[in-house]
């Protein structure tokens, strides 16, 4: 399918697009992140005001590692699937696009602009681990999704640049900071809506890009790190969990099965979800 057919952006897209928006600015918005309909539905359940898609979780949904290794088609099924399954504002995680050039992001976005998704995140990774796009670079592909965007009937998509200085450790550790305000500017400067740091969990840290970035800071928690309150009173505007809710009902799994098959019990499946109060998430 062809960039110019996809679907046009509906009436009920524009008023979730709206609402997220709205969400960032009206307080801290907490993302826990969904890989699949039936994560989404349950995080819906929880009381999410928004949901936002992870792309490690989403792979290994599908039998692959993390680290780009989906198709731009792989990722927009799963989108679908979830925005079809949520009356929330999701946000798609769109990964590095789905190919170099501007216009290979510009392809994606507005794919999940038909797809009926109101947000992105674009890394500014090559790979895993590095190297980063240049500056220059960066800033293209972030103005082609923010016209993509446009283009699509959807110019209030909100657009999350990720940045990986600190993720990746690129670069002497004493400039990462410089590294990320850098970035943050022109990221700002070609259409971006926010900047999302991962790795970065260091208070001070985030008290000063909070500080001085001209978008809102999206960190990822992590078990053992800074809590919601300590994030918060540091700037953070948005946080998000990235694949640790995925691994946490991986590990329910594993632990259930190797309960099963070692000592034949099923105590680790007493405070599972009731099967009605599932089922009946997805009924129409």
């Amino acid at each position: 399918m062809s960039v110019d057919n996809f679907p046009s952006t509906d009436a009920a897209t524009t008023k979730k697009a709206d609402l997220f928006r709205k969400l960032h600015a009206d307080s801290v918005l907490i993302l826990p992140n969904a890989w699949d309909a039936a994560s989404a539905a349950v995080i819906a359940a929880a009381g999410a005001t928004a949901i936002a898609t992870t792309s490690g979780g989403v792979s290994w949904s599908l039998g692959r590692g993390d680290g780009q290794h989906l198709t731009r088609d792989e990722t927009l099924h799963a989108a679908r699937r979830i925005v079809s399954t949520v009356d929330l504002p999701v946000t798609v995680d769109i990964e590095g696009g789905y190919g170099p050039a501007p216009e290979d992001v510009a392809h994606t976005v507005r794919a999940v602009a038909g797809a009926g998704a109101v947000g992105v995140n674009l890394e500014d990774s090559q790979a895993v681990g590095g190297p980063l796009f240049d500056l220059a670079d960066q800033t293209s592909r972030l103005h082609a999704a923010r016209e993509a965007a446009a283009a699509a009937g959807l110019p209030d998509l909100f657009v999350n640049a990720r940045t990986d200085v600190f993720l990746f450790a690129i670069g002497p550790s004493a400039g990462r900071l410089d590294e990320v305000l850098k970035r943050t500017a022109a990221y700002a400067e070609a259409g971006a809506d926010g900047i999302f740091v991962p790795g970065l969990l260091d208070l001070d840290a985030l008290a000063t890009l909070c500080a001085e970035s001209p978008l809102p800071v999206n960190a990822m928690a992590v078990a053992g790190g800074p809590t919601i309150a300590e994030l918060s009173q540091a700037g953070v505007r948005r946080i998000s969990l990235g694949t640790a809710l995925a691994q946490t009902a991986y590990t329910a799994a594993r632990k259930a099965a190797a309960e099963l098959l070692t000592t034949g019990t099923f105590d680790t499946l007493t405070d599972s979800l009731d099967f009605t109060e599932l089922n009946t998430l997805f009924q129409p």
